[in-house]
């Protein structure tokens, strides 16, 4: 039987600070400096506020007195991946893709970019209430992966790029 030790847990958690990793957000994170400093740019349509907002809950709402400015772009599209034998679609992808580049705001410079992507999916078979708010949330978790993966390449070049 495998029982939890303690000391083996704490050695370990020990062995791991002295290696050098630290919390992206701690005092020395590199990354502590996007906190509450980051300008998203205004969304233009439902894909963008829904990004821009999960970012915001990520990064946190600046003030007014930010640095850094992201900007975003948006493309999803839908693919059906599911046909029953009558030949009605009964499962669909939402395929999603964001170019984001992070800016000073001051000097307009680019300082890093980059483009992730993501795909989620919904069934089709119910009713059409159903299949709207099964397609509506699929959207949104597409936004939050998408989100999680910009601020992780953020959050990764600034602490090998100090700001």
């Amino acid at each position: 039987m495998l029982s939890f030790n303690r000391r083996l847990f704490l050695l370990s958690a020990a062995a791991l600070g002295g290696c050098g990793f630290s919390p992206v957000y701690g005092p020395e994170g590199g990354a502590s400096v996007l906190q509450n400093n980051v300008l998203v740019d205004e969304p233009g349509d439902n894909a963008s506020y829904l990004l821009t907002r999960e970012l915001e809950d990520r990064l946190g709402r600046g003030s007014g007195g930010e640095t850094y400015g992201l900007s975003l772009s948006v493309k999803t599209d839908q693919e059906s991946v599911g046909k029953t034998v009558a030949q009605v679609t009964s499962r669909y992808d939402i395929v999603g893709e964001a170019t984001y580049s992070l800016r000073e705001l001051n000097t307009k410079e680019v300082i890093t970019s980059g483009k992730v992507n993501s795909f989620t999916g919904y069934s089709a078979t119910g009713s059409t209430v159903a299949e709207l708010a099964a397609e509506t949330d699929a959207f949104e978790r597409l936004m939050v992966i998408l989100a999680d993966r910009i601020v992780a390449d953020l959050q990764a070049y600034t602490t090998t790029n100090p700001l």
